[in-house]
This record gives C-alpha cells, structure tokens and sequence, in this order.
C-alpha cells in the first residue's frame, strides 16, 4: 500500500491527506516529525519537510505542491481541478494564497507558535507573532466569507483543491478554537460543508497528545 509521510499539524499533509481520500485512494498515514531529521526520512526528501508520497512500487512523490499536481495527473478519474483552463488557473491562485498567505499570516504564528513550538521542543511561543495571527485571521475570514457568499465553491462552481487548502489551514487554526467563527456566517457554512465530507473524518479524529482540540472541532453543526 501506498505510505503517505505526514504530521497533523502540517496543512500541506493535511490537503494532501484530504486530496488522496477524495479520489479514493488508500494510503498508510505515517506520522514523521521532520524537526527529528531521521536519516531514512532524509534519504526519502533531503528537504526534510511533509507530506511525502511512497507509491507501491517505490517511486518518491516529494514536496506537497508537487504531490498535489502528481495526484491529478497519474489519477485523473476523481478531478480537483476544474476542466476549463481559467478555472485552473483560479484554483491554483487561491491554492497559493492559503498554503502560503493565509500559511504565513496566520497559521504559522498561530498553530507555529502555540502547537509546533510545543511539540518539537523549538523554544517559547513569541506572543507578538501570536497577537499578529489572531489579528490576520479576521481579514482572511473575511476573504472567505466575501468567496463563499458569491460563489458554489471557492474557485466556482466546481468543488476543488482551493476547498481543500483553506480548509486543511483553517482546521489547523480550529484545532487551537483560534478561528472567530461567529463573525462570519458565509465561511462557516462553508467551512460546515467541508466538514461534512467523508475524507474530512480522518483530520476531525487528530489528536495531538497533550494538546487535546476544542469540543466543537469535531463537531459537524459546530
């Protein structure tokens, strides 16, 4: 069976972990914690980082944004990315703008902060990151509510990999009960949408130990 390397708190492993459920294919979920730099994980991706795919016969998908473009290409059969070319091109946009401004801007001096620090044992969290992310996310819930309330899904009408990279950083943020829910009705109906689907179970069951998640995080009507 196919291995896919993974940390529950990387939301790269987590769309990588909800993109693979999407299109049906089974996978062993391995938790690697990178920060360890174990010598078999580096043989597998000298850039230490999650997520990192091991097909059956052995070929090594590394770095999650090539995973992603590897899923569609060698299993087009279940799509997450819009047939026409504009549409792509949205999709790949919005995907950028959460694995890597809304990364930057929030999750990183949220879940960064407060969980990896923790964790990994990398040090204090630095409270002006921190009062930096609980101030990013107002405006980029914003951005969601602005998408969700004029559009299906957030790239259009066609449920894709733009769903998947706001929702796995925002379930990394939910898991700390950091994200301000109740201002904003049109990304949380989103957002419940998201959690409804099957291949959002298995990141609603994370548990960090010692770190046990709010009791609406799991919780399909919040």
């Amino acid at each position: 069976m196919r291995i896919l390397y993974h940390h529950p708190l990387s939301p790269l492993s987590r769309l990588a972990r909800v993109a693979l459920a999407e299109k049906g294919l089974p996978f062993e979920a391995v938790i690697e914690k990178p920060w360890e730099r174990r010598e078999e994980f580096l043989a597998l991706t000298p850039a230490a980082e999650v997520p990192v795919l091991v097909e059956d016969d052995g070929t090594v998908i590394a770095d999650g944004f090539a995973l992603l473009e590897y899923l569609e290409e060698a299993y087009p059969g279940q799509p997450l990315m819009p047939p026409e070319v504009a549409g792509r091109a949205e999709v790949r946009r919005l995907v950028q703008w959460f694995t890597r401004k809304f990364d930057r801007e929030v999750t990183e001096n949220l879940v960064g902060e407060k969980l990896v620090k923790r964790v990994s044992g990398q040090g204090q969290p630095f409270a002006p990151a921190i009062r930096a992310g609980l101030a990013n996310i107002h405006y980029h819930l914003d951005y969601i509510a602005y998408l969700a309330e004029r559009r299906t899904w957030l790239a259009g009408s066609f449920f894709s990999l733009a769903d998947l990279a706001a929702a796995a950083e925002l379930s990394c943020v939910d898991y700390l009960g950091d994200v301000p829910w109740d201002e904003n009705e049109e990304a949380k109906d989103w957002y419940s949408r998201l959690k409804c689907r099957p291949s959002f179970r298995a990141l609603l069951a994370d548990a960090i130990p010692g770190c046990p998640p709010p009791r609406h995080y799991a919780d399909l009507d919040f």
